[in-house]
């Protein structure tokens, strides 16, 4: 176990230690299908700490004892998407270690990470989310084209349950496609897929932020990409999406999204900082498709973004993920 100085120590009190003191590890990297896009978040996310006095170290999570850290860092950064680092693994290993850490804890890392936990929830909080299929690992490939097909109809969405950054997922307009689909997924490093019906409109994102221990939600962010859908490419690729935040949409519709960004935030126990994804209908309808309590962290990405169009700087909003390790309870399920 670690001893932490007491600046480093959480408690139902919390107070923001002096950054300058810190003694920072950026966990970044790992083995996940979203390694790429970790190390642009990690590689950013340290700099930017760097530039403004704080001591921070880049640690990549692959083959990394993390008792290795106890001594090394005070507090963890976490830049890891998807499997292993967004998933509430490791905030887990943090917390048997003594090591405080960015974000939300165990339970609502993990229930964020699984889309389809995170939609009944949603659901039995009568929160619009696309219908879907459980793909059951006992149904053949006919079995799981003939359920989704009577349950949802055509179009349909095929996407992993637990995985990000739209990697393995992919429409299907007839069954034809929905067998490519199926049999693609097998090559991929998921254990488990889900069918949505797919529901045509303008994905939109709301983040939220901690500031000095007050959840905000920043401004709408919309996108408009002219590929199939808004897939792994156009959400690391300037030129293949077009952003518009804040989003231009009415104020009813921009409220809605910001009041069910904070529900969902705080129904799952999540903390300091998350983003929640929707599409926008043209019919109005605004159904919410999941959260991100790992969001990118990059200076291009969603978050920073959002914050910029709040006025807040992308080196700014990087100490305010930060200080997100200071402000939990003693104690987080």
């Amino acid at each position: 176990m670690s001893v932490l100085p007491d600046y480093a120590v959480r408690s139902d009190d919390p107070v923001r230690p002096d950054r300058s003191a810190l003694r920072v590890g950026v966990l970044y990297g790992g083995d996940s299908p979203e390694r790429a896009g970790s190390i642009v978040s990690g590689e950013a996310a340290c700099k930017a700490l760097s530039a403004q006095g704080v001591r921070a170290e880049l640690i990549d999570l692959t083959d990394l004892d993390l008792a290795a850290l106890c001594g090394r860092i005070d507090v963890a950064l976490l830049a890891a998407h998807g499997l292993g680092g967004e998933d509430g693994k490791v905030q887990g290993a943090l917390d048997l270690l003594g090591i405080p850490y960015t974000g939300s804890g165990v339970l609502a890392s993990a229930t964020g990470m699984h889309k389809m936990r995170f939609k009944e929830l949603m659901r039995s909080d009568l929160i619009d989310t696309p219908r879907w299929v459980d793909i059951s690992p006992s149904w053949s490939t006919e079995t799981t084209i003939s359920t989704a097909a009577l349950t949802l109809g055509y179009p349909l969405f095929l996407k992993p349950v637990s995985g990000g950054g739209s990697l393995a997922a992919g429409i299907a307009r007839n069954s034809t496609e929905l067998r490519d689909l199926l049999t693609q997924a097998r090559e991929r490093p998921y254990d488990g897929y889900m069918i949505e019906e797919y529901v045509p409109g303008t994905p939109c994102t709301v983040g939220v932020l901690e500031t000095d221990g007050e959840l905000d939600t920043l401004p709408v962010h919309a996108v408009e990409t002219d590929r199939p859908f808004y897939d792994y490419d156009a959400k690391h690729d300037l030129s293949l999406r077009r952003e518009t935040c804040p989003a231009p949409l009415p104020d009813l519709v921009t409220t809605r999204l910001t009041q069910l960004a904070l529900r969902a935030h705080r129904r799952i126990g999540a903390h300091g900082v998350s983003r929640v994804d929707f599409l926008v209908s043209p019919d109005g309808r605004t159904p919410m498709l999941e959260i991100n309590t790992v969001p990118g962290l990059s200076p291009n990405g969603n978050l920073a973004t959002m914050a910029a169009a709040a006025g807040i700087p992308y080196e700014e909003m990087i100490l305010r993920v930060l200080d997100t390790a200071f402000t939990k309870p003693a104690y987080v399920p």
